[in-house]
């Protein structure tokens, strides 16, 4: 293996969504230089940070029923009991939610916590306030999704933060989708939100580090005497 080939190895993927965004950056980069090269190389850090912001790495998702996955790369920066919000049609009692929040640095391509098929997709204009705080999931842009499985209805909300001017979702009403399937992005910095059935308990715990599509958030058998976890 050639050096040229062990580096290439190491650059993740990068989302198509991102290569409009990086090609601007670059851009306003060689006019940057243009002008003064000391801003170009701020310009040059700036793409550098834009690309990786859109980087897609593979991922290898857990695929044993009833375990629910985390849609983005972040942190877990709440669970709580919550209402869902009214378009998820998800009733009107609090439901266990995690709450995960990317920063402006993670990945920010989402995906599926469960396979299932997409039963609802609602898109509801709102605020850009900083994402971490409890009222960005009321007051917010958010595009919300319900995934149903044979056992259950999961809520995965994409929220809008601070500096998120743009969330999109790749996927349909009634489609068929696998767990750590990519369904969407969301730019720059934002959060999503989780709500899971009555009863759920998270197997994670607040300020713990989410990978995409492979940390467990919570398993829908947890009953299950055979399943044991232990927290370290």
């Amino acid at each position: 293996m050639s050096i040229l080939d062990s580096i290439q190895r190491q650059i993740p993927p990068i989302h198509k969504e991102g290569y409009p965004f990086i090609g601007g950056f670059a851009l306003a980069s060689l006019i940057l230089f243009w002008l003064w090269s000391p801003l170009g190389w701020i310009g040059t850090i700036l793409t550098v940070w834009c690309a990786l912001f859109f980087r897609d790495p593979v991922r290898i998702t857990p695929v044993r029923e009833g375990l629910v996955v985390s849609p983005a790369d972040g942190r877990i920066s709440m669970i709580t009991m919550a209402l869902p919000p009214a378009e998820l049609g998800l009733g009107d009692r609090p439901l266990p939610r995690i709450s995960v929040f990317m920063s402006v640095f993670n990945c920010h391509v989402n995906r599926s916590p469960i396979a299932g098929r997409v039963d609802r997709i609602a898109y509801r204009p709102g605020l850009f306030i900083n994402a971490e705080l409890d009222k960005a999931s009321e007051d917010n842009e958010r595009n919300s999704l319900v995934i149903t499985t044979p056992t259950a209805r999961i809520g995965v909300i994409q929220i809008a933060g601070l500096v998120a001017k743009r969330i999109v979702c790749f996927v349909k009403e009634g489609q068929a989708i696998g767990a750590g399937e990519r369904f969407g992005l969301i730019r720059f910095g934002s959060r999503l939100d989780v709500y899971l059935p009555v009863g759920t308990k998270a197997l994670v715990s607040e300020g713990q580090t989410a990978i995409a599509g492979e940390t467990i958030l919570a398993d829908l058998a947890g009953d299950d005497p055979s399943r044991s976890y232990r927290a370290n």
